[in-house]
């Protein structure tokens, strides 16, 4: 387990004590470019309710991990068995006082003794309009491909409570965009990734702070 510590700190961390619960400390779970993760980072930035505390990939490669140091937010990489085992995860996550985990592009099934762990406090996003396009295999342009191979005249992204079936815990909220036949896979995922960069943080903030 590899951890990577910037030297840029912000008022989040400045003010970041194990033992104060003013703030809400989430954890982001990722596994790829991170566009979601800093949008996320962005979002709370000032936030006297919410603090992005830590950034944690299965990729050592992930460019989620230079946006996180580019930002100020501690990141750890976990490898597979490391993430499988509580003896690992749990003292981390709980070093940075994780109350909440966010999956952005996070690929690996979560581990029931995490979901186990934070009940109801680990939300997913997953780029199709569920139950459709969901389980196994269905990710990131997997899921785009679907969508055009199946002829839908919409799509749109979901966020939802991770359980221990993939992509099959309780939808929290969706939000649809209408598709031309003419729409490429390409541009089946940028308007999907749009609704993303608009909604998920709130739809976050709303779960997080109850408002």
């Amino acid at each position: 387990m590899k951890t990577r510590l910037s030297h840029r700190v912000d008022n989040c961390r400045k003010s970041f004590n194990h033992n104060d619960m003013s703030k809400t400390n989430i954890a982001i779970f990722v596994s790829g470019s991170g566009s979601n993760c800093e949008n996320l980072i962005r979002h709370f930035e000032g936030s006297s309710q919410v603090c992005i505390s830590l950034v944690v990939s299965n990729r050592q490669d992930a460019y989620a991990l230079v946006r996180a140091e580019r930002l100020g937010v501690p990141s750890v990489v976990v490898s597979k068995a490391q993430l499988h085992s509580p003896d690992h995860l749990l003292p981390l996550l709980e070093k940075y006082n994780i109350q909440f985990i966010v999956l952005a592009g996070f690929l690996p099934l979560i581990p029931n003794y995490l979901i186990e762990r934070y009940p109801r406090r680990i939300v997913n996003l997953h780029p199709a309009l569920l139950p459709k396009y969901g389980g196994k295999g269905m990710w990131g342009h997997h899921v785009h491909e679907a969508v055009k191979a199946a002829g839908e005249k919409e799509t749109g992204m979901t966020v939802h409570y991770v359980s221990e079936v993939c992509d099959g815990g309780e939808i929290i909220a969706q939000f649809s965009v209408p598709l031309s036949p003419d729409d490429s896979v390409d541009d089946i995922a940028a308007k999907e990734h749009e609704l993303e960069m608009r909604h998920f943080p709130e739809v976050v903030e709303r779960l997080v702070t109850g408002e």
